[in-house]
């Protein structure tokens, strides 16, 4: 078993995980660790616990210590630096009609290293850029280009929902969203209604992928025959979190029943898979397929892709 404890160094930013070196550390305390940029002061957020170790990765750097209270201080100022270094940062980029688009900015604890973020529509050519700021500021430049999911993150804001950003508020990582989580939510396929800030599908879709995915394994397929206490009909619609079917008698009159009282196959309550078009039956490898419960073959859905 080895030792973790995850830290992380902005609010809602991914959590990396280092060895705690026997020092007593909890949730929320300030520690000093070292990274690719040198000492930086990261917020403990998961206590130490052990794992094992076949779930370590890579070697685990140490944490140096616990952040006295002039590194914190330090590190605010750092903050407030922040926006002098972008100030001198856009203008040079206009000096140089470069297309890009300045994000954010960040110094390390040292002082030492200063890390732009952009995002640009495609690849730029920076290297003047970087020699004029290297320049300005005495110290070691860095230009990161981000993704569009990236750049809404740094920038923050409020979803259609009326709250702040899901992925500037606690998402530390970004999940694979494909449309057919959409689909599988029985959602409007439209653009506008189904993406983002970022351009890029919801975030949210993959929350309740998974329980629209078990609960409809259970249901009829639309246009499947039925049997109902008031005779045969015709499945027109379902609801799969009230787990009820919207159903067409041969009278012609449309009934929502719950989903025990409606009978299909041999009697039983099961989905005939069978009857599952093309599209249906498809997976993208961002998204974990449904079990078969058709009649094939085990051995014919062993190389299908998993996420």
């Amino acid at each position: 078993m080895t030792e973790i404890v995850g830290v992380r160094f902005k609010k809602a930013g991914k959590i990396y995980y280092f060895d705690p070196a026997g020092i007593e550390l909890e949730t929320d305390d300030y520690v000093v660790v070292e990274t690719a940029h040198g000492h930086e002061v990261g917020l403990v957020a998961i206590a130490p616990k052990e794992v094992s170790d076949d779930d370590i990765t890579a070697t685990l750097k140490p944490v140096v210590r616990k952040a006295e209270p002039e590194e914190i201080s330090n590190a605010e100022q750092f903050e407030e630096k922040k926006k002098e270094a972008l100030s001198t940062c856009s203008d040079l980029i206009a000096e140089l009609d470069l297309p890009m688009k300045l994000l954010s900015a960040e110094y390390s604890l040292d002082g030492k290293h200063l890390t732009f973020y952009f995002s640009a529509a495609e690849r730029v050519d920076f290297r003047q850029l970087v020699r004029e700021l290297a320049g300005h500021f005495k110290m070691r430049v860095e230009l990161r280009q981000v993704g569009a999911r990236d750049e809404t993150k740094l920038l923050g804001g409020y979803g259609r929902c009326g709250r702040p950003l899901c992925c500037a508020s606690f998402l530390s990582e970004f999940a694979p969203i494909s449309i057919r989580m959409a689909k599988e939510q029985s959602l409007p396929l439209n653009p506008m209604k189904i993406s983002g800030l970022c351009g890029r599908l919801l975030c949210c879709l993959a929350y309740e992928n998974e329980q629209y995915r078990e609960l409809k394994e259970k249901m009829p397929q639309e246009g499947q025959q039925v049997s109902t206490s008031m005779g045969k009909a015709r499945v027109v619609g379902s609801n799969p979190l009230k787990e009820s079917v919207l159903v067409e008698l041969e009278s012609k009159v449309s009934v929502e029943l719950p989903l025990s009282e409606v009978k299909f196959g041999d009697g039983k309550t099961e989905v005939d898979t069978e009857n599952k078009t093309e599209e249906q039956a498809e997976e993208t490898n961002d998204v974990k397929p449904s079990p078969a419960k058709s009649g094939r073959k085990r051995g014919q859905r062993k190389n299908q892709s998993r996420s």
